[in-house]
């Protein structure tokens, strides 16, 4: 039985969630609890992602990169061409993946006919940037939980949703 797939984004009030290929903001309250929650998962991303993240393999995190580039394949990092190609390996493990993306990722993950879990920061303010998280919004969810954030400068959400079904 395939898992319920995690996606895992921070995404700024004007939908940025990169520039150049990294975040465009600095918020350890964020990371934090995207290194907590990633934690001992399986880590499904681009190769943008993975080369981004310097802790893709610590903590016990799976990282499953997307990419022609075999390259990257290292012990403890398995490489996929494709997202149904990563899925069918993250299946095979005992963690539950999280998509940890970018944008083209997160876009075909929305589209899975598969249990979806959502986990968004929402960061009340506008960055400038070349990546977007995709619209969400037109799908069903539920909420599961809603944190506020310590930092006020932005103010961050904490959403964790499941699409319904």
């Amino acid at each position: 039985m395939p898992k319920r797939v995690h996606l895992i984004a921070a995404c700024a009030a004007n939908g940025v969630i990169g520039r150049n290929g990294r975040l465009p903001w600095h918020l350890p309250e964020d990371y934090e609890r995207f290194e907590a929650m990633t934690a001992g998962q399986t880590c499904i991303m681009g190769r943008v992602s993975f080369l981004g993240w310097s802790r893709a393999t610590a903590d016990g995190r799976h990282p499953i990169v997307i990419t022609r580039d075999t390259t990257l394949r290292r012990p403890g990092v398995i490489v996929a061409p494709a997202l149904s190609t990563a899925l069918v390996e993250a299946d095979s493990l005992t963690a539950e993946p999280f998509i940890c993306g970018g944008e083209s990722i997160y876009r075909e993950a929305l589209t899975l006919e598969r249990p979806l879990r959502l986990h968004l920061t929402l960061i009340a303010r506008d960055y400038e940037g070349d990546a977007r998280f995709p619209d969400w919004q037109h799908l069903q969810w539920r909420e599961v939980a809603r944190e506020t954030g310590r930092t006020r400068d932005p103010q961050l959400t904490f959403l964790t949703l499941d699409r319904a079904r």
